[in-house]
């Protein structure tokens, strides 16, 4: 019969060259490169989230200047169109008037010669107003300096009593719409008189005369 030996305790077996600490390992505390990854991995997602939102920024201000020149084309193309409108109904005005001139110059002869009367007459003014709306205005005066842009000269001479070219006789008066000549006044220019001096400057000079044979002693 065995007997058991008093103050012992029966241990459990400990593998040949191991110490009792490595028989009960304790847990081991994190490392410092593990305490250091979430903070890590926060910044990470800083950067990119910066980025992203760079990114955004960048294709939003690209299709900002997209809209701003798509409305930029859009008011220039209103404005060239709304100028191709008033162009082309300008012309087609001043197509219709430029075939009712020789009816405005027989109207004017009519007038001259007083024969304008009745129910021609009627006629006439009713005409008259209605292209005067349409923007028709007459031009050509006698008396007015010669402007080859808006007068076209059929008769040419020399005058003594004046000192540039000048229109004397109107005779087909002009006509325009706007700042566009449908036809030039026809004239009769008079140029001063080669080597003869002007009968204002022959005054002055005659006043220059007498004023200073008064002044002399």
């Amino acid at each position: 019969m065995t007997e058991e030996t008093p103050g012992f305790e029966e241990k459990p077996d400990v593998p040949s060259g191991a110490t009792p600490e490595d028989a009960e390992p304790e847990a081991a505390a994190p490392s410092s490169e593990e305490a250091a990854a979430p903070a890590g991995d926060d910044a990470n997602r800083t950067t990119a989230l910066t980025a992203q939102l760079d990114q955004v920024r960048t294709a939003l201000s690209e299709r900002t200047g997209d809209l701003q020149r798509l409305q930029a084309e859009y008011q220039n193309y209103r404005r060239r169109v709304e100028r191709d409108r008033v162009t082309v109904k300008e012309i087609a005005v001043a197509g219709l008037l430029s075939e009712l001139l020789p009816v405005l110059d027989d109207v004017g002869r009519a007038r001259e010669h007083g024969e304008l009367v009745g129910g021609f007459k009627s006629v006439a003014e009713s005409l008259e107003t209605v292209v005067a709306k349409l923007g028709l205005q007459q031009f050509g005066k006698e008396g007015e300096p010669f402007d080859p842009t808006i007068h076209e000269a059929l008769m040419h001479s020399y005058a003594p009593d004046v000192t540039e070219t000048t229109c004397v006789a109107i005779l087909q008066p002009g006509y325009r719409i706007g700042e566009r000549t449908i036809r030039p006044a026809r004239v009769a220019v008079a140029e001063p008189q080669p080597g003869a001096t002007p009968a204002a400057a022959k005054e002055e000079k005659a006043d220059d005369e007498e004023s200073g044979g008064g002044e002399e002693v």
